[in-house]
């Protein structure tokens, strides 16, 4: 770490929960932290990633392991490729992508599942029920069972 601003990033920084070295600075709106290196505003956990592991790749992002948006730990810092790190997160695609099976309990297997234009998993055998209800709607039965 350059001397002229690593002494201020270090007394910016506290022992959080989990090992977390907690940013004590400026945190923006959205949670993640800030700092000016030579008159430049950068992510705090970005500097902290290339000044202690090394340069981050082009294309990759810093993906914060410990979900802490406030976390500078370098240990608690990986660089992976965006979609990746959407995928480790909390985010509503992510838990959709963590999905072993559809809302009927229809595994999402390879023989039971397709994929939407839009990129979704879909269940096949839900999509044959739905096809065959509107069959019978279509013929005037509103009953399965009919």
């Amino acid at each position: 770490m350059r001397a002229d601003w690593s002494d201020r990033f270090l007394a910016t920084v506290t022992d959080g929960p989990g090992g977390c070295w907690q940013w004590t600075g400026y945190l923006m709106p959205n949670g993640y932290a800030r700092i000016s290196v030579d008159g430049e505003r950068q992510y705090a956990h970005r500097v902290s990633y290339e000044a202690f592991i090394a340069h981050i790749p082009d294309g990759l992002v810093i993906d914060h392991l410990c979900r802490n948006r406030g976390c500078v730990n370098p240990s608690h810092l990986d660089a992976v490729t965006q979609r990746v790190n959407v995928l480790r997160g909390e985010s509503h695609a992510a838990a959709r992508a963590r999905q072993v099976a559809c809302i009927r309990g229809h595994r999402f297997d390879t023989a039971n599942t397709y994929v939407a234009g839009n990129g979704t998993r879909k269940c096949r055998r839900c999509r044959a029920a739905a096809r065959e209800r509107s069959r019978l709607r279509r013929r005037g039965v509103h009953c399965a069972a009919a």
